[in-house]
Parts: structure tokens; C-alpha cells; sequence
């Protein structure tokens, strides 16, 4: 198996809810911290959103190996940011039998 080649700085991200003061909540996304990655893309599709065309990509994005319960190890429903791009992870799976380095299977949603 090739090593990989991370030469993407990304950041991960997690979903917190904070207090909206009206008794409910909202939803931002606050940083775990910096990743380098090598992102591959897989596949694309056009889809229609409320009458908006949205362009979907999946990417394969592979990261360095973290322990179970780490802050720095990507889980579903997470995301990768670089720059504008986001980077919605879908499902993670480790790469290698000693879980050196982790794949993350993530999409971008980007409206056309």
C-alpha cells in the first residue's frame, strides 16, 4: 500500500449547539484542529434543491491515524475545511491494519 501524501491543510470541524436565548438552540461549528490530508475526488452528480441545481462531489480524503475518543479523530456528521470549502464527512474507515492513517468519506455540496 502507498503512503499516502498529505499535503492539504484542513480543519476539522464539529457541530456544537449553543443557546439562541429564546429557549431553543443553534447550531455552529466550532474547530478541533489543523489535519494535513491528501483529498481525492470520486464521483460527481447534479441534483435539483428546491428548484436550485446543487453539484455534489465525493471525495476521499485520508488523514493521519488518532486513538477512539480523540478530539483530532474525524467522525461522521464532522467536517474538513479549507478555506470556503467544506468537506461533509459521511463515514470513516481506517486505512491500514495498524490504523496509522484513517480514510474519511466526505461530500461537498456546492449551489450552481
Amino acid at each position: 500500500m502507498k503512503t499516502p501524501r498529505l499535503n492539504r491543510k484542513l480543519v476539522l470541524e464539529a457541530p456544537v449547539r449553543v443557546a439562541d436565548g429564546a429557549g431553543g438552540y443553534t447550531e455552529i461549528w466550532a474547530a478541533q484542529g489543523t489535519l494535513w490530508a491528501e483529498v481525492k475526488a470520486r464521483s460527481g452528480a447534479e441534483r435539483q434543491i428546491a428548484g436550485v441545481p446543487v453539484s455534489r462531489v465525493g471525495y476521499r480524503i485520508v488523514v493521519r491515524g488518532a486513538p477512539e475518543g480523540s478530539s483530532m479523530r474525524p467522525a461522521p456528521d464532522q467536517r474538513f475545511r479549507e478555506g470556503n470549502r467544506r468537506f461533509v464527512i459521511r463515514a470513516i474507515a481506517e486505512r491500514d491494519p495498524l490504523g496509522q492513517f484513517l480514510t474519511c468519506f466526505a461530500d461537498e455540496e456546492v449551489a450552481a
